[in-house]
């Protein structure tokens, strides 16, 4: 039977190790709860700085400034 997970080895500074504990004890979640849980949250951020500088550098490219967004949103809504 194969894993469902994959298992890595992390190493942390004592103080962001002994907060991280602390953390999960708080929340009764293990420490891999709480590694996972960031990782997801650190994903998503990044994911969404990505789609942020892709509407970036369309609206760079297209001449649309930030006061013509709500008029451009309500045209396609119609």
């Amino acid at each position: 039977m194969s894993r469902t997970t994959k298992i890595w080895n992390i190493s942390l500074p004592p103080n962001l190790a002994k907060e991280a504990e602390g953390i999960a004890k708080k929340e009764a979640r293990t420490k891999s709860e709480l590694v996972r849980e960031a990782l997801r949250q650190y994903l998503w951020a990044s994911k969404m700085k990505d789609l942020q500088a892709y509407g970036q550098v369309k609206s760079e490219n297209r001449k649309i400034e930030e006061k013509d967004i709500e008029s451009l949103v309500d045209e396609i809504r119609e």
